[in-house]
């Protein structure tokens, strides 16, 4: 079942259950995917690393709105986000450990000979396009800049 199909049963299922908090986030999965079919060189289908790559665009935009929420101190718009961001959590594949990360990278900087900081655009280069999907760029890039120091 893909992804869009997924989204399509569990709107329903949402609808049904008057499950508000969840009948946002999925619809707003199924807007951006949309979004994404009808993009121009998209021919109307979206690859399965295209919709996680949505998917953690999704998630990142809930998390930064909820930090600037946080400042303004709206908590009823904290919630809204943070439900929403459980919803898109729920349909991303299970993210990588920092320790799995790690081994990585490791194996990353071994195989570029990079020593420096100064070499970290090679090392992430690589790590970027092996872990698209299962781990986060910002928990790569941290791991990579403190095994290069």
């Amino acid at each position: 079942m893909t992804l869009e199909e997924k989204i399509n049963t569990d709107l329903k299922a949402a609808m049904m259950a008057k499950d508000e908090a969840r009948l946002r986030g999925v619809r707003a999965i199924k807007s951006a995917i949309i979004n994404a079919k009808t993009e121009k060189g998209a021919n109307g289908v979206v690859s399965e690393e295209k919709e996680v790559q949505i998917l953690q665009k999704m998630l990142k935009q809930r998390r930064d709105s909820i930090a600037e929420f946080e400042k303004a101190n709206r908590q009823d718009l904290i919630a809204k986000e943070q439900e929403e961001a459980a919803v898109i959590e729920h349909y991303l594949p299970a993210m990588m450990s920092e320790d799995e990360v790690r081994e990585v990278v490791k194996q990353a900087i071994a195989t570029t000979g990079a020593t420096s900081q100064k070499e970290m655009g090679k090392v992430m280069g690589i790590v970027s396009k092996q872990l698209a999907g299962k781990a986060d760029n910002k928990v790569i890039a941290d791991t990579v800049k403190s095994l290069l120091t």
